[in-house]
C-alpha cells in the first residue's frame, strides 16, 4: 500500500519550466528523506536533489544547482521539484524515491533509497 506517484512531466522548450510532484499514497512523509533521480536513454541514473525529513535541508547535483528547487508539503504528503531554465540535457525519466532515514543520503548512489515511484517523462526540446 506504500506508493509514490509522480506527475507533472511533459515537454518544455529550452529555458522553460516544469513542476514535478511526488505524492505519497497511504502514508505520511514526515520522517523520511526523499530524493529525485533521473535517467536519460543510454545514461546512468543520476541523483538530482534530496530533501531531508529532519529539518528540510536540501542537496542538489551540480548539474541542476541554481535551476531546480526541491520542497515538501508534509500536510499534503507531497514533494515537489520546480525546474527552471530547462536544458535539453535535462531530458530524462524523473523518479522520486524514499530513504528510510531523516537525513539525505548522498545523491551519488541510489542504493540507500528503498521505495521508488514509476517515473514521469520530461522532454526539453525546441
Amino acid at each position: 500500500q506504500m506508493q509514490l506517484v509522480e506527475s507533472g512531466g511533459g515537454q518544455a522548450q529550452p529555458g522553460g519550466s516544469l513542476r514535478l510532484s511526488c505524492a505519497a499514497a497511504g502514508f505520511t512523509l514526515d520522517y523520511y528523506a526523499i530524493a529525485w533521480f533521473r535517467q536519460a536513454p543510454g545514461k546512468e541514473r543520476e541523483g538530482v536533489s534530496c530533501i531531508s525529513g529532519h529539518d528540510a535541508s536540501t542537496s542538489y547535483a551540480d548539474s541542476v544547482k541554481g535551476r531546480f528547487t526541491i520542497s515538501r508539503d508534509d500536510a499534503k504528503a507531497t514533494v515537489y521539484l520546480q525546474m527552471n531554465s530547462l536544458e535539453p540535457e535535462d531530458t530524462a525519466v524523473y523518479s522520486c524515491a524514499i530513504a528510510w532515514t531523516l537525513i539525505c543520503p548522498v545523491l551519488t548512489e541510489a542504493g540507500p533509497y528503498n521505495i521508488w515511484g514509476q517515473g514521469t517523462q520530461v522532454t526539453v526540446s525546441s
